[in-house]
């Protein structure tokens, strides 16, 4: 009943797209196995947009605050979102993800861990490559182009402002023993998986922004 339910939604946000934003789709996410969707975050419709973007059912790692009615809440854990706890590794949120991409499905996180409030790239959390260290699965990296400029942080009404979603190909990680469990592992794909995310949406990098601040501090 959920997959039913989800279908028309995926519809309705299609449909709403292309009339309200001229909404365009760029590449397209593999149709079959398990894998992680990872995107930047800029506005509330990147969930509906980005979905609605995919040929197939995903689940979505989310802020645990995000849909705080109880009700409204429950239907949504029941559509696919995963509730994340922040400010540390949430191992109950993580380990439903795992599972699910092990069962052949479709996961999504922001590896920024929160909205952007002036619409630019920021830096990653480390928490993408955690998932990835427990299930070796590829990682799509995706850009949402215009949610920003339609409905920006503190705008109580959206505007008709184009929006495209640009997918690019499957990222792979190889593990090797320790080195696949270890912090740097996990910084090392965030970092490789946001660098891949603004050369799609052809804007700055926060890991190469970063990196050149360090060096003019030394």
């Amino acid at each position: 009943m959920s997959s039913v339910l989800y279908g028309i939604l995926w519809i309705l946000s299609r449909t709403i797209g292309r009339v309200c934003f001229h909404f365009r789709v760029v590449g397209e996410v593999p149709r079959t196995g398990g894998f992680i969707v990872a995107a930047n975050h800029a506005s509330y419709l990147d969930i509906p947009l980005l979905g609605c973007g995919m040929q197939r059912r995903a689940w979505y790692l989310g802020r645990s605050d995000l849909f705080p009615v109880p009700g409204l809440r429950a239907i949504c854990q029941w559509l696919g979102w995963i509730p994340l706890r922040t400010g540390r590794l949430d191992r109950d949120a993580f380990s439903k993800a795992v599972a699910l991409i092990k069962e052949g499905k479709v996961v999504v996180i922001f590896p920024e861990g929160s909205r952007s409030q002036d619409g630019r790239l920021q830096p990653p959390k480390p928490g993408i490559g955690v998932i990835v260290a427990q299930t070796g699965c590829p990682v799509v990296p995706a850009y949402l182009k215009g949610t920003f400029d339609v409905l920006p942080s503190g705008a109580k009404w959206p505007r008709f402002r184009p929006v495209t979603v640009l997918y690019g190909d499957s990222l792979t990680f190889p593990r090797s023993g320790e080195n696949g469990e270890s912090k740097q592992f996990y910084q090392e794909v965030s970092r490789t998986v946001m660098d891949r995310i603004a050369t799609l949406g052809a804007v700055e990098s926060p890991v190469r922004q970063s990196s050149a601040d360090i060096r003019k501090a030394e």
